[in-house]
């Protein structure tokens, strides 16, 4: 048996500890790809409202652009949500707006005022579960249509739209030194 006394087992080498990496709030972690997690956050800060704002825009000039070419699949929707505008204005006059919308947003022209405006736009989709209530609903409470799902998606570009106005907007504190 091997004797150790207290005095060797407290000179006895320790593994040395992993490099300590900052966590981006002041404070630094030992976590494993920590860094790594770090330095996408700030990737992600900086580029995706601008990647956002884009795919917002190319949805909107695309979308718009089939309905002024008379290639939208929603063209049936559309008249059936607004009954009291004839079809064949109703649909490439929203294919101009939205062809408008999206090249303005593409640009960064009046990006608040721009997507407050995409998404008032959006926001009157859901007219069609008023109007044209038949073509949302399948058979069952809580079951979708494909038409339903097409409106219903817009909740989320509605709130991307939202959330790049927050964005795009001045910070509270940078407000109160102007």
């Amino acid at each position: 048996m091997v004797e150790t006394s207290s005095t060797t087992l407290m000179t006895r080498s320790t593994a040395a500890a992993p490099p300590e990496t900052p966590a981006g709030n002041g404070r630094t972690t030992r976590l494993p790809g920590a860094a790594v997690v770090h330095r996408a956050v700030e990737v992600n800060q900086r580029y995706a409202p601008t990647l956002v704002r884009l795919a917002l825009a190319t949805v909107f000039v695309w979308f718009g652009a089939l309905k002024l070419i008379g290639a939208s699949p929603v063209e049936d929707l559309i008249a059936a949500t607004l009954p009291f505008v004839d079809a064949g204005f109703a649909v490439p006059a929203l294919g101009i707006v939205e062809v408008a919308i999206g090249l303005v947003l593409a640009l960064g022209l009046f990006p608040r005022t721009t997507l407050l405006v995409l998404a008032g736009h959006l926001a009157g989709t859901f007219l069609s579960f008023v109007t044209a209530s038949e073509l949302m609903w399948g058979a069952h409470i809580f079951e979708l249509t494909a038409d339903g799902e097409f409106v219903l998606k817009n909740v989320v570009l509605i709130s991307a739209a939202l959330l790049l106005i927050a964005t795009y907007s001045p910070r509270t504190d940078e407000r109160a030194t102007a």
